[in-house]
């Protein structure tokens, strides 16, 4: 998991996305220790709180660019795959904004952040302590 996480260190996902992508799945999965944590994160990257806020409704939201909800899109289907592959137009829309290495990027950030949501919850993690770390500069 540390290998991922380092290998999606250099994601070509702008780090908003990232983050939103991750609150997201984290809303899907009721995982309150990675909310607690991509918020956090997200707000300390500069993302508003009103788009954090509408982030479980982004398609009823203006707030999202084509490109985000592509993004999100791609990530609530990944996410309750369950025993359905993903829709035809959602690839569709998904190849229209990305590219080939986007799209890897997002798949793997999108498996990742499932990973971590699994193993914290097996491992009942307790939300609320988590702060960014701090950028220098």
């Amino acid at each position: 998991m540390l290998g991922v996480e380092k290998a999606l260190s250099k994601c070509s996902i702008e780090k908003p996305l990232q983050e939103l992508i991750k609150l997201r799945v984290s809303q899907i999965n009721s995982y309150a220790f990675c909310l607690d944590m991509h918020w956090k994160d997200a707000r300390a990257a500069g993302e508003t709180e009103e788009r954090l806020y509408g982030v479980s409704a982004w398609r009823e939201s203006p707030y999202y660019t084509e490109r985000e909800r592509a993004g999100l899109l791609l990530a609530e289907d990944l996410t309750r795959l369950g025993d359905r592959a993903i829709p035809e137009t959602v690839q569709e829309s998904v190849r229209k904004v990305f590219n080939t290495q986007e799209l890897g990027d997002i798949v793997w950030g999108v498996a990742a952040i499932n990973a971590w949501n699994r193993v914290n919850v097996g491992l009942r993690t307790v939300p609320g302590d988590y702060q960014p770390p701090r950028t220098t500069g």
